[in-house]
């Protein structure tokens, strides 16, 4: 729930905005000055919005925006005031506020100002996030959060871009292991360097090397030009190595010695290539209990586990759903063109009360379906079928409305089992039809004797067919039959 920060000296009017605030189903504060505004703003965290007061005593509205201005501090103002002077809403307009209203106001104009003024908000810092993931410069500021079960997370992550020192981020899918590495990266020295993601688990293995290391021209059937590699594009940045227990055993091999050695060998070099990444690995599985079943080198992961990291699911820091769902509403409002604004309480509740076994991933999704169907602009419980088909049982999930995909119980990271993996597929070498056992060119003779009986197979004893397709004359096919012992591969008569 918002929580809206309601500043005036007037008590009466403080306490009238106050009801109009809670019935719109937000968390109503209140400051009686400026400064004290101020000093709630910079010592409470989670203030979506702010209805200020345009005249006070000592500091009055302008100081308060222009300090907001000073220290950075990003929150939607809606300015009120008795008097109704074009210049003061102008002023206010340039310092930063993104709405007014003249007193008295109806409470209906409050509460459609607010839900626009938090929409706005969630969707700048949206935005800014986006920008910040663009250019490298991702930070913990911006990952939404602020559960007690992320705080030991947030603590380690700020401890680990500090240094260069190798992490492995353990957590199940969809939990944000990638925005935790973004975050790493972009409060450290490597901010604004690249980036490079690479998930393990959805390369071939017969590229994985390849994709990793790189490899020169010529190295293999379809090298036509030479390629980098993922190491290489990440120098003196940071590689983002997801699902890393997914890696082959032998790409372990040459992993371990490229993070010890700080050097790659590209497919079909001569030498080695030293390189300046900084590798940060993620996986949804514990990498001790693979090391232990043998799915996973012990050596590489005593390496790569010098720092390890546990993401919480989403199901066990439930206080961060709110935050996530206006977020996400924002977000998809505006790409989609819709009049989307907020989430009624009781389908929050229900949110709430979901394990999410997808996590973050599926709350996402979820909140993207309902805003795209939804038909009025708060979001309701029958906006979510899915998450009410779950919640409901089985007969409800079987119903004729389709309920879309939603996963079974969660998994938690210990208990996830290993992935198969397939059996050795590398391709038996087939010998070339021209070449004998030696590796030697087959006689002229040989070859002939072979295609004449291929042909004759292909054509069923055809010989007018095989004689044309072969381009000589039927006496010609009869002698050559003769001259290599052939009478017999078809009827000639």
């Amino acid at each position: 729930m918002h929580k809206v920060l309601i500043v005036d000296d007037d008590p009466i009017q403080s306490r009238l905005t106050s009801e109009v605030v809670a019935k719109a189903g937000f968390t109503a504060l209140t400051a009686d000055s400026g400064a004290a505004a101020l000093d709630l703003l910079r010592t409470k965290p989670g203030i979506g919005a702010m209805i200020l007061d345009m005249v006070m005593p000592e500091m009055d509205g302008m100081a308060v925006l222009e300090a907001l201005r000073r220290e950075t501090i990003a929150i939607p103002v809606i300015v009120q005031t008795a008097q109704t002077s074009l210049d003061t809403v102008i002023s206010a307009m340039r310092l930063g506020a993104v709405d007014f209203f003249v007193k008295p106001v109806a409470p209906e104009r409050i509460t459609i100002s607010l839900r626009n003024a938090l929409k706005l908000g969630t969707l700048e810092s949206s935005l800014k996030a986006e920008r910040a993931r663009r250019e490298g410069s991702f930070s913990f500021a911006h990952i939404i959060t602020k559960s007690e079960a992320m705080t030991r997370t947030m603590a380690l992550g700020k401890k680990a871009a500090a240094s260069t020192i190798p992490v492995l981020i353990e957590g199940e899918s969809g939990v944000g292991k990638e925005l935790l590495a973004r975050a790493i990266q972009g409060s450290g020295d490597r901010a604004g360097k690249p980036f490079i993601t690479v998930n393990c688990g959805a390369i071939p293995a017969n590229l994985v090397e390849s994709i990793l290391f790189g490899h020169v021209k010529g190295a293999f059937t379809g090298a036509t030009s030479d390629a980098p590699g993922k190491f290489r594009e990440a120098h003196n940045g940071t590689l983002f190595l997801d699902e890393v227990g997914e890696l082959p055993l032998d790409t372990q091999v040459k992993l371990l010695r490229a993070l010890q050695e700080g050097e790659i060998e590209p497919v079909g070099a001569s030498r080695p290539t030293k390189v300046n990444v900084r590798v940060i690995s993620a996986t949804n599985r514990r990498l001790l209990n693979l090391a232990r079943d043998g799915a996973f080198r012990e050596d590489l992961f005593y390496r790569l586990n010098v720092f390890p990291i546990y993401l919480p699911p989403l199901r066990e820091r439930r206080d961060d759903i709110a935050g996530l769902v206006d977020h996400f509403i924002a977000r998809f409002a505006a790409e989609e063109g819709r009049r989307v604004t907020a989430i009624s309480p009781q389908a929050l509740d229900m949110l709430l009360a979901f394990d999410w076994p997808g996590n973050i991933r599926q709350l996402e999704n979820a909140v993207f379906r309902a805003v795209v169907l939804a038909e009025h602009p708060v979001l309701l419980p029958e906006d979510f079928p899915q998450i009410l088909a779950a919640e409901k049982g089985r007969d409800a999930a079987h119903s004729d409305r389709p309920a879309g995909f939603t996963p079974l119980a969660p998994v938690h990271i210990d208990n996830a089992p290993a992935m198969p993996r397939l059996p050795d597929t590398t391709p038996i070498a087939i010998p070339d039809r021209f070449l004998d056992a030696a590796g030697n060119v087959l006689p002229l003779a040989d070859i002939e004797k072979d295609l004449i009986a291929f042909a004759i197979d292909h054509n069923a004893g055809r010989m007018a067919q095989v004689a044309r397709q072969l381009g000589i004359g039927r006496s010609t096919l009869y002698r050559k039959l003769k001259e290599y012992g052939l009478e017999g591969a078809a009827d000639v008569a």
